[in-house]
């Protein structure tokens, strides 16, 4: 038995940055993590000089915090900001790739939206704001935009960062930031506008929005916060843990280990719950559980030689209504260094989702397949070309839905954590599933502790 201030459970993204910001605030922290390795879904594989992230793909520097990681982690791991490329982002349509328009002309010219609804957007600024705080992504944007904008602009959209369906996902919980336009403003043109006028400081002008990976993968950023956090306090393999209070201090409990700690931060996807808490009543943990996770197949493509084939983008998404087997494919070569060999193309397909989770049922066979017609189909090589590469990655609970329950799930979360002092439950199951969502809730959780045992 061993005694420690602070206990962190889980080794994905979440986990590893508030670990490695409390050790660098000299806290005493140990991180348990279920899997032989840490990182969680972000891995990288490399293959014939192809590099295949498992996992995200990349990020947004939405916050500040983002920027600020890289400056503690400095040379240890290289932010790599997207080249211009990945400002070009492509939707399929009747049989081939457009580009989201970029500006005024290309607004007006682009076949992905009916006449009428360009026409119809003039007049977003003066409709009534919605009153149900449940509305749809797709309710939303086809009341305050056209339909045609919800199948070719945000459908995609939401297949390419939840990989759900826009009319199942409240605005309100998926897009916070989108709702509060409407409800704050009005309007999302007086919103952006109104957003845009605001000053910032230095701090915030760091959120620049840009995408970005680290050089040669998300792998170097996992190691980099591994070695802040310290081999000796990572431990892998802590199958079966479970959580109870003892006293005022916490008891983990796995194989024949045990831990006391002060504070336990988990950072666990929602369906572990259950088994990590289970002294919670069976109320409770049904609240803090009820977070459907969406399956997902990522492949990892790799062609040695392009020939006249060149796709300079971020990747292109696929709208449901076009009803192909792809929910989009991205383009990491086109937009990152050294992510293939110099005449080849690295393309990440992802396919299945929340509306199609049988297709991870789909056999290698026939997604090896589905993949090389792709290539001709989507991409334009020539018909009966096969990848050189082929690296298929399987997800069966990938993406959290933030669908209505999610407001029982996050008073549960406020209820546990107020009952039970030193407890702190964080992760994907609130607050947001991006990379940067990621990184500044566990910035601010570490701030959080280091506050509370100084």
């Amino acid at each position: 038995m061993e005694e420690r201030k602070i206990v962190v459970v889980g080794a994905g993204l979440t986990g590893l940055t508030c670990a490695a910001y409390l050790r660098r605030k000299g806290q005493d922290v140990v991180v348990l993590e279920a899997a032989n390795r840490i990182g969680g879904l972000m891995q990288t594989e490399e293959v014939d000089g192809f590099v295949m992230e498992q996992g995200p793909s990349t990020g947004t520097i939405k916050y500040p915090e983002v920027a600020e990681l890289f400056d503690m982690l400095g040379d240890d791991c290289t932010l790599e900001v997207a080249q211009s490329s990945a400002k070009c982002r492509l939707i399929w349509k009747d049989g081939r790739f457009y580009a989201l328009p970029s500006g005024l002309w290309s607004a007006i010219t682009t076949p992905l939206f009916t006449l009428k609804d360009k026409f119809r957007i003039l007049g977003e600024p003066w409709r009534k704001k919605g009153i149900d705080p449940n509305e749809s992504v797709g309710s939303l944007a086809e009341r305050r935009l056209g339909r045609s904008f919800v199948d070719y602009a945000v459908d995609p959209f939401l297949s390419g960062v939840y990989a759900g369906d826009p009319y199942q996902l409240p605005t309100r919980l998926a897009l916070p930031k989108l709702y509060d336009l409407e409800q704050r403003y009005g309007s999302f043109i007086k919103g952006a506008m109104a957003l845009a006028k605001q000053p910032k400081t230095d701090r915030e002008k760091r959120a620049t929005k840009a995408v970005f990976s680290t050089r040669g993968g998300f792998r170097s950023l996992v190691s980099a916060l591994g070695r802040v956090i310290g081999d000796e306090r990572i431990r892998t393999n802590c199958k079966e843990l479970s959580i109870e209070p003892l006293g005022d201090k916490w008891k983990l409990s796995w194989g024949e280990n045990t831990i006391i700690a002060e504070q336990v931060i988990t950072t666990c996807p929602a369906y572990a719950l259950p088994k990590l808490l289970s002294f919670l009543p069976k109320a409770q943990l049904d609240d803090l559980s009820n977070l459907y996770y969406a399956p997902v197949i990522e492949i990892g493509v790799g062609m040695k030689n392009t020939g006249d084939v060149h796709w300079n983008a971020f990747g292109g998404l696929v709208p449901s209504k076009e009803k192909q087997n792809v929910l989009g494919i991205l383009m990491p070569s086109a937009c990152f260094q050294g992510r293939s060999p110099k005449e080849g193309a690295n393309y990440a397909f992802f396919i299945g989702g929340a509306c199609h989770p049988e297709y991870i049922n789909k056999t290698d066979e026939e997604l090896i397949e589905l993949v090389n017609t792709s290539l001709h189909t989507m991409l334009g090589y020539p018909k009966g070309t096969c990848a050189d590469v082929i690296r298929i990655y399987r997800h069966s609970h990938t993406i959290p839905q933030y669908m209505p329950e999610t407001d029982a799930r996050l008073r549960t979360i406020d209820a546990v954590v107020l009952a039970h002092p030193g407890l702190h439950i964080i992760g994907n199951l609130k607050d947001g599933i991006g990379m940067g969502d990621r990184i500044k809730q566990a910035v601010d959780m570490a701030e959080k502790i280091s506050l509370s045992v100084s």
